[in-house]
């Protein structure tokens, strides 16, 4: 399935280094903030983000009749970049979109002029896998990744074994819960601007239901992540975890840990969002790694 729609816009000048954001699974590209994204162009960046396929105004897939894996996903990037008339782009890549960065850093190199992998797992490490035994009560094996924190996985245990929401605000109000979940403790959770938020994700969406869409492809290849590659990066790698992660708490050391010279940095307060509070010490970090 290659021929879906994909929405993306850029900022800044078209002649500076070229940012492309990657968010993470079945989430939207403006969940990289507007001030985020700003203060990148404004240091002179050109930034390109972009919805997934199913989510936002990306097009929607029929899965059942087309059905398509994470190997899909990950070549939009290539499909985005293609499309902004980029041989290679420094790849800012969130959560599961670190996963496709570290792939495509793995994979085509000459792609990549920089990586930095926010919030995000070690490709080839079976995150989701970890995160599903953690929901549903199973064991990990020895020398799996960390799990969730026991907040992430009781939140997510009731989600499953919920019924769907009615209604527009049923289903707003559950999106800032997971918000406020995936916040963390570590800093003030406005919830005004979560529901700002929430409500622009649901109103642009084509079909939020489409999201469900990227499970499918992950099941559909559970061993879509190659194991043991990581060796093989060699652009400069940045890799930040916030300090009250709940998701995937630790795993961005063993990223630095895996990738040679890749740096670590954690941000005091941070969760698995990226609120206001650490946008201009992100930025900084960024717009210095990505310097060329």
């Amino acid at each position: 399935m290659q021929n879906v729609s994909i929405w993306s816009e850029e900022f800044g000048a078209g002649t500076d280094e070229p940012i492309l954001l990657i968010m993470g699974s079945m989430s939207q590209g403006i969940l990289w903030p507007d001030e985020f994204v700003g203060r990148l162009a404004a240091g002179g960046r050109r930034v390109i983000r972009y919805d997934h396929r199913d989510t936002g105004m990306s097009g929607t897939v029929d899965f059942a009749a087309e059905p398509y894996t994470w190997d899909d996903i990950k070549n939009d990037v290539y499909r985005v970049m293609h499309a902004h008339g980029l041989d290679s782009a420094h790849l800012v890549c969130h959560s599961a979109g670190g996963l496709l960065g570290q792939f495509v850093a793995v994979e085509r190199p000459e792609r990549v002029r920089s990586l930095t992998v926010i919030g995000s797992s070690p490709l080839g490490g079976g995150e989701g896998q970890v995160i599903m035994r953690a929901l549903t009560g199973q064991p990990q094996p020895e020398g799996s990744l960390p799990e969730p924190t026991p907040e992430f996985v009781a939140f997510y245990q009731a989600l499953m074994a919920a019924p769907p929401s009615a209604d527009r605000r049923a289903r707003i109000d559950g999106m800032i819960a997971e918000q406020r979940l995936l916040h963390g403790t570590g800093l003030p959770f406005d919830e005004d601007a979560a529901r700002r938020l929430q409500e622009q994700i649901y109103d642009r969406a084509r079909d939020l239901s489409a999201v469900a869409n990227h499970r499918l492809a992950a099941m559909a290849k559970p061993d879509f992540e190659p194991v043991g590659v990581l060796h093989q990066v060699k652009a400069p790698t940045l890799v930040i975890e916030g300090s009250h992660e709940p998701a995937k708490p630790g795993h961005s050391a063993i990223i630095a840990e895996q990738i040679p010279g890749a740096r670590l940095m954690i941000v005091a307060g941070m969760g698995h969002t990226l609120p206001p509070e650490v946008h201009e010490e992100l930025a900084t970090a960024i717009l210095a790694h990505t310097a060329g």
